[in-house]
């Protein structure tokens, strides 16, 4: 069957049918939390599953030999950033993403969406898509549906987000039916382009904070796209309260099926992890564990150490013992990351950096075989004896 053009979109979805797409069997569940795999064309994704983010086709500081090395299983970069700097035609002349940034597993990229709705000052809205100021030379800039698809066919990954358009958390009334309507709209549009044979396109669940049309974009985005590798759930982790943030992603996940991963946009802390799990949700991506570990903040059991206090100068110990992250391994003393930190010395961020994404691909390592060998329950309770920071019940919905 010929790819379709822009605008055939019944066509597309034949088009999409005939085409093979990346399989996910769940091993083990419990409740709503599954272990699964997740067979793509660049090797097989165990869920649960963190995605380390490149946002400019790097993860500052790490090789992608060491990604892989600590349990990288597939990485984002972000659609926004790579056209802006260095162009998505100069990432394609250059071998796409892969043989650009010399990464072998797979790569998922992120729209733009969420970059293009933060710059509240220097973006102006329409039905047609987005216009903005680049925040790099203050060019003229503009993103629609269509072109955000374009850039990703350019830039090769795997798994290409659709546009949509992310809320702010406060939103509600006719205003967020609206956003709600448009990103289900712009997803009809993102699925009339056609990708590479390689590409699978991934919808996103808005919704705001309003239960019902969170159930409700769910349901429609799956007939838009019912043969889609996998679904997201965005607009969350936002500003909002991180309970009612929980009873958004179970208002999401309750209409979206089951053979599909579920990938919640946005969250990286070892305590979110886990409610996000239980809650069905299997893969996440957040630049909090990168960006704490450049400012000398790590994860340790029940919560963070900042190594910049002077307490640490002259600390023999390693950031947690015990952990088999190449920080800790290979004896770096937290007197040592103090200095580095202390002095700027890049050393210090990519150390730490190791260890936060360590800490969080091992956690999804260990939640994966707790869930294999029927052990969620005492995971999580052995978990929440430690990190003993639980959210509150949330106020109704709006």
């Amino acid at each position: 069957m010929a790819p379709p053009g822009p605008g055939t979109y019944p066509a597309h979805r034949e088009y999409m049918e005939t085409m093979t797409r990346p399989q996910f069997h769940i091993r083990a569940a419990c409740g709503q939390a599954r272990a699964g795999e997740w067979q793509t064309g660049r090797g097989t994704v165990r869920t649960p599953c963190f995605m380390p983010v490149g946002t400019r086709a790097a993860v500052k500081g790490v090789l992608p030999s060491q990604l892989r090395s600590i349990g990288s299983q597939i990485i984002l970069a972000n659609t926004f950033h790579l056209h802006l700097r260095p162009g998505e035609e100069t990432v394609e002349r250059l071998g796409g993403l892969h043989g650009f940034m010399r990464y072998d597993g797979p790569i998922l990229t992120d729209s733009g969406g969420y970059q293009v709705f933060s710059l509240t000052d220097i973006r102006s809205l329409t039905e047609e898509g987005v216009a903005f100021r680049s925040p790099v030379d203050g060019a003229k800039c503009f993103l629609s549906p269509e072109k955000a698809m374009e850039i990703q066919r350019a830039l090769g990954p795997d798994f290409a987000m659709a546009f949509d358009e992310c809320p702010p958390a406060e939103m509600e009334g006719s205003a967020l039916r609206e956003s709600t309507e448009r990103t289900l709209r712009w997803l009809e549009r993102c699925l009339s382009v056609e990708m590479q044979p390689h590409q699978s396109l991934l919808p996103i669940v808005q919704g705001g904070m309003d239960s019902a049309l969170r159930g409700e974009s769910a349901r429609r985005t799956v007939a838009l796209a019912p043969h889609t590798a996998a679904y997201a759930v965005g607009g969350l982790s936002v500003g909002e309260e991180r309970a009612l943030t929980y009873r958004m992603l179970e208002a999401s996940v309750a209409e979206l099926p089951e053979d599909r991963p579920r990938y919640m946009m946005g969250i990286g802390t070892p305590e979110d992890l886990v409610w996000a799990v239980d809650r069905g949700a299997d893969m996440f991506d957040c630049v909090l564990p990168t960006r704490n570990a450049r400012h000398a903040r790590v994860f340790v059991p029940g919560g963070v150490l900042n190594l910049r206090n002077s307490r640490f100068r002259e600390d023999p110990l390693p950031i947690q013992e015990g952990c088999d992250c190449p920080a800790c391994v290979g004896g770096f003393s937290r007197g040592y990351l103090h200095h580095l930190q202390q002095c700027g010395e890049h050393l210090g961020g990519t150390l730490c950096t190791l260890h936060n994404l360590r800490v969080l691909l091992r956690q999804c390592e260990e939640m994966h075989e707790a869930l294999a060998a029927g052990k969620w329950e005492g995971y999580k309770a052995r978990f929440f004896s430690v990190y003993t920071d639980l959210p509150a019940e949330p106020a109704a919905d709006r």
